[in-house]
């Protein structure tokens, strides 16, 4: 689907309530903190703004935001765990304005963290901005996931194959997905007005992945750390335009 500028412009001023959850949560991530108390900043942040949480009561998850430490690599519920020092944690948040959807997510250390995890996240996060870089007009598709394997597995890194980006507009997920990695085809090409949330999540082992008890934890099937970072990203006749930084 193409937006017009009058809904990138909605879509803008949702990814600014998504930048401040962002940096709120981050400034509270240390040693001690306990994730739902993540989670109630960004319900602050959301009433203040005048905003609705995509996340909230979708297919009945419970919360605003998704909190992920460790192995666990996306739709972490967010409750009692309390972080620790060498700790990485991913925080996805979102925001509806106007009925137009902004979706983020990041990885950070708590404290001191090992060299393997920081080396885990700086490659997410660069195989995600190398990524957005070929999203111009004429390009396709899967030049987009074919960017973040090439990256992600040169550092000896995998990527979750289950889990993929997606369209968004007025609906936080809408056609087509985004896939992380190469499908064997190129995909449609990208045009001016199209909208996409595009989100690696990679491994220091293997890309399998469990689903725990509560139905929404997705951990790594071997235990290994999992980094994920998003951005949602307009296609504009100039260029790539992330609305979520």
């Amino acid at each position: 689907m193409r937006r017009n500028s009058e809904e990138i412009a909605k879509m803008r001023k949702a990814g600014k309530v998504v930048v401040e959850i962002k940096e709120r949560t981050m400034d509270m991530v240390r040693p001690g903190m306990t994730t739902l108390e993540l989670d109630l900043v960004s319900r602050e942040v959301l009433e203040k703004r005048g905003a609705k949480s995509n996340f909230l009561n979708y297919h009945g998850f419970p919360a605003t935001i998704c909190t992920s430490p460790n192995s666990m690599i996306v739709h972490g519920i967010p409750g009692s765990y309390r972080l620790e020092e060498g700790d990485i944690i991913s925080i996805d948040c979102g925001a509806i304005i106007d009925g137009y959807h902004g979706d983020s997510a990041y990885t950070m250390g708590v404290g001191k963290i090992s060299k393997v995890a920081q080396h885990l996240i700086d490659v997410t996060e660069r195989s995600l901005m190398s990524a957005i870089d070929v999203m111009v007009e004429g390009n396709r598709l899967h030049d987009i996931g074919r960017v973040v394997e090439k990256i992600v597995e040169a550092e000896g890194f995998s990527v979750v194959r289950e889990y993929v980006g997606h369209g968004i507009g007025t609906a936080m997920h809408e056609s087509p997905s985004v896939p992380n990695y190469w499908p064997g085809n190129a995909g449609p090409k990208l045009k001016v007005g199209n909208v996409f949330a595009v989100e690696p999540m990679v491994n220091v082992g293997g890309p399998d992945t469990v689903t725990l008890d509560d139905g929404w934890s997705v951990v790594t099937a071997d235990g290994s750390l999992s980094a994920h970072f998003e951005h949602t990203i307009a296609i504009l006749e100039n260029g790539p335009e992330i609305l979520t930084i």
